[in-house]
């Protein structure tokens, strides 16, 4: 069991390259996400005066759209996650 925790504490530390990909997806999911929000706010019923100008991408975001709703509708409160993600 020693040989065990010796190997499990090299690979936790020289491992980064799995486990920085890993966070790097999260992160960009979230960011993508973040997008999303703000363009097409009014799709979750918050009214933004931004929603106008970015009809423009929708062309360019429809692939995006129907994974970001579902997300987004499985989450019990956007402004509730986006309020504990952050560091005070």
């Amino acid at each position: 069991m020693r040989l065990e925790d010796i190997r499990l504490f090299f690979q936790g530390a020289f491992d980064f390259k799995r486990m920085s990909s890993e966070r790097i997806g999260e992160v960009l999911q979230e960011e993508i996400d973040d997008f999303l929000f703000i363009c097409f706010s009014e799709n979750m019923g918050i009214p933004l005066p931004i929603s106008y100008y970015t009809l423009e991408l929708l062309p360019y975001l429809e692939e995006e759209m129907a994974s970001w709703e579902l997300r987004m509708t499985d989450k019990d409160s956007v402004w509730e996650s986006k309020v504990t993600d952050c560091p005070l």
